[in-house]
């Protein structure tokens, strides 16, 4: 079950909880609130190491771009020293070798501000959830206490 949709039974839970009267406190079910909080226990891990394998997918990305930005620049050097021969041939390989230079820099630069912008999403989305989880139990537990005192 989605992190979400333990939010979700959470929330119903306490929405649909029988009221007390005169008061703004209600009576849940412990069980449920229980169960719903082990399944968010087990659930949260599996979401936090879905994180965990974005950053390493984003990091095996900026490896390859790393790889094939050297072999294409092992290849524009290769391509010029091949042309050394004419003096015009060498300055548009100079050219053409500082170009494809600075696109692959470029593109290696894009590539890691898309994958750390993409991580980050994640990550705060991660944020987002963990922290209406723990404000949902928080506030019940504190419902729970509440409704415990007066009786």
């Amino acid at each position: 079950m989605a992190v979400n949709d333990i939010l979700d039974e959470i929330e119903n839970l306490v929405v649909d909880a029988r009221r007390l009267v005169f008061t703004n406190k209600c009576i849940i079910e412990e069980d449920d609130l229980i169960r719903l909080v082990d399944d968010l226990r087990s659930e949260l891990p599996q979401q936090i190491s879905k994180a965990n394998q974005v950053i390493e997918d984003q990091q095996h990305i900026l490896d390859q771009a790393n790889k094939e930005a050297a072999r294409i620049i092992e290849q524009a050097k290769d391509y010029a020293m091949k042309l050394t021969d004419d003096s015009e041939i060498v300055q548009q390989a100079q050219v053409q070798a500082k170009e494809i230079m600075e696109k692959t820099i470029q593109n290696s630069q894009n590539l890691k501000a898309d994958s750390v912008q993409y991580a980050n999403q994640v990550f705060d989305h991660l944020i987002a959830n963990v922290g209406n989880a723990l404000a949902v139990v928080q506030q019940a537990k504190a419902e729970l206490n509440e409704g415990g005192e007066e009786k």
